[in-house]
């Protein structure tokens, strides 16, 4: 499939290019569309970049049990940065890394494979799941993050899901000009670029891509690949 150019991690996310960034960032496959970060099969996706990077962190770190969060270790290595903030009755589960300046706020659900970046923030009773919030990306209140990426400035209203599952279980397709497109994943949330703005209690369907600059309004249902400063009501 010929994708537009628009869906790579160089136009979707052009802030990771050419600048120095705090902390663990996932590496995007040039040439290809940024859910294929997603793959849990491929060898460059999100689980085994993570895992590697986990194993291979010599940061500062803290302890976020000393702060009321609970930790669950027995999958893999829960990383937090000397510097985040993890809020008390918040869980995570490993492997998972929360970045410098980070906030995981309470009551937040980290599951296995989430990877927030420096300032990111996943909020009051917010799940995320083999996701990535990259650098200032926020999921502050009452949000679901599964198998999504969120880019730089992205900011999800109160109630805001990313929706990752098809009812049936089946592949995810991904609709671009009037076809439906078979992604080769069974959970595909959103891919949001930079600056993205969503309304409270919006939706977005699985295999959604927004790019940068978009708005969607509160209460609001999208789907789809939709170009950068795209308004959605």
């Amino acid at each position: 499939m010929d994708w537009p150019e628009w869906v790579q991690a160089t136009a979707l996310f052009p802030s990771l290019e050419g600048t120095t960034i705090e902390g663990l960032i996932p590496v995007f496959d040039e040439g290809l569309p940024a859910w294929a970060l997603l793959d849990p099969a491929s060898p460059t996706g999100i689980k085994q970049q993570l895992i590697a990077a986990l194993e291979a962190h010599s940061g500062s770190t803290q302890d976020p049990t000393k702060s009321g969060a609970t930790v669950d270790t027995s999958q893999g290595r829960v990383v937090v940065d000397a510097s985040a903030t993890v809020e008390p009755s918040s869980h995570l589960i490993g492997p998972c890394y929360v970045g410098p300046s980070a906030e995981v706020r309470h009551g937040a659900y980290v599951r296995p494979f989430s990877w927030i970046c420096s300032g990111g923030v996943v909020g009051h009773n917010t799940e995320i799941k083999h996701s990535v919030l990259l650098p200032g990306a926020k999921a502050p209140h009452f949000n679901y993050v599964g198998d999504s990426i969120l880019g730089k400035n992205v900011n999800l209203g109160a109630g805001t899901k990313l929706s990752n599952l098809r009812n049936d279980g089946g592949e995810v397709h991904i609709r671009h000009e009037g076809a439906r497109i078979a992604s080769g994943l069974r959970k595909f949330g959103a891919v949001l670029g930079e600056g993205c703005q969503l309304g409270c209690n919006s939706v977005t369907n699985p295999g959604t891509v927004l790019g940068q600059g978009s708005v969607v309004w509160p209460n609001a249902t999208v789907t789809g690949l939709h170009p950068e400063q795209s308004t959605h009501r």
